[in-house]
């Protein structure tokens, strides 16, 4: 069984399941069903199964909607409360090769309604579109499955009988996208890895070049995911990183994705961050990094968003073009309860070589610090300032 096969089939057999008639909730229940009778009926290691006495499945989509219409069929005729779904037994559609239709982009759609909550759109998203199971999704946000499912159900509920009668919002999609890449890896399942799937799959159901940068940017951060962390868990920062454990045909495939993004002159958030991460990608050393570059970057970033977070990293930037001292008065122009605000004026502190109130502003940013890793790196720091100035 071809677990990669059935996720990337999940999206348009639901899809073809609501267009027949089918509520999404109900629809989506079905697929899941049809999902696990799969991964029982067909061998490990066949890309198409071979149910039914070793016979292969010449159209596994067609297997797949055959099977969940019927899942769904016996469900609506074993709840009284769904009477009139009986009428869709007498229209079954006899077993056949599946339309080539692909509905996966009004499947982004749904899933990413703007009715939902972040959190919900991006549950939601990982199931219908991603094919993941509640318990895989559970593991990898660290919750109960009960809670997850939970989620999940009122996420259906939710956007059960929604019709689009206009285009979706792409922007909507592409944050939850990048709100799933974000959580990196837990558990079983690497959501970056998930989340690059997903967004590849959009860029090919859509031509625009916001989901080009995304897919661009995805990539080039993911490139550096071997060299992020040391042999014992701990962070390392991206300047003492080893370049040589960077992925080079990942970079090249993201640079060359957000070219032709950039060519189109159609400039986006995710283009403007994308090409930051390409100048970072592009140098040989930390020290040859273009920060001249990067701060025109983020300069466009905060014209296109407005965004605080986008300020703070520029404050980073200048420090890094300019000079520690003007970092420090880019960032004092900041509201200093911003995310990370406490550990960028350390960092541009101990370029300007205060060593003690570098030391007291990392161990402050480390109490702040919003996970385990995080707060350890910047402890550390703070001790190896401390421990510096006691031998200086």
């Amino acid at each position: 069984m071809d677990e990669a096969l059935l996720r990337s089939l999940t999206p348009s057999v639901l899809a073809i399941l609501v267009r027949r008639g089918a509520d999404f909730a109900a629809a989506e229940d079905a697929v899941q069903e049809a999902l696990v009778e799969a991964v029982r009926a067909w061998p490990a290691g066949a890309s198409a199964g071979s149910p039914g006495g070793g016979r292969p499945v010449r159209d596994p989509k067609g297997w797949l909607v055959t099977v969940a219409w019927r899942k769904f069929l016996d469900a609506a005729r074993a709840d009284a409360a769904r009477r009139r779904r009986e009428d869709l037994a007498d229209r079954e559609p006899p077993p056949g090769p599946a339309p080539a239709v692909d509905d996966t982009l009004w499947l982004y759609f749904l899933c990413a309604h703007p009715s939902l909550t972040p959190s919900s759109a991006v549950a939601l998203t990982l199931r219908a579109v991603g094919g993941l199971t509640t318990r895989q999704i559970a593991r990898a946000y660290l919750v109960p499955e009960a809670t997850m499912a939970q989620r999940i159900s009122r996420a259906k509920r939710t956007v059960s009988g929604v019709r689009f009668d206009r285009p979706g919002d792409v922007a909507t999609v592409l944050r939850v996208l990048y709100l799933v890449f974000n959580e990196g890896y837990s558990g079983d399942v690497d959501l970056a890895a998930e989340a690059i799937r997903l967004t590849r799959q959009l860029a090919a159901a859509i031509d625009h070049p916001e989901v080009a940068g995304l897919l661009a940017l995805m990539l080039l951060h993911h490139a550096r995911r071997a060299a992020r962390t040391a042999p014992d868990g701990s962070l390392v920062p991206l300047a003492e990183q080893d370049r040589g454990r960077w992925d080079t045909g990942m970079i090249a495939e993201g640079i060359g994705i957000l070219q032709a993004a950039l060519a189109r002159d159609r400039l986006g958030e995710f283009q403007a961050q994308a090409a930051v991460a390409a100048l970072h990608a592009d140098a040989p050393t930390a020290e040859e990094t273009d920060w001249v570059q990067i701060v025109e970057w983020y300069d466009e970033l905060v014209r296109l968003t407005g965004s605080p977070v986008a300020r703070l990293n520029r404050a980073v930037a200048v420090g890094e073009a300019d000079g520690p001292r003007a970092g420090l008065a880019a960032l004092a122009e900041l509201d200093d309860s911003l995310p990370r605000h406490t550990a960028a004026a350390a960092y541009l502190h101990e370029r300007d070589g205060d060593l003690a109130t570098a030391a007291r502003l990392y161990a402050e940013a480390a109490r702040k610090a919003p996970n385990l890793a995080e707060r350890d790196h910047l402890t550390r720091r703070a001790a190896r300032l401390n421990a510096r100035r006691r031998t200086g």
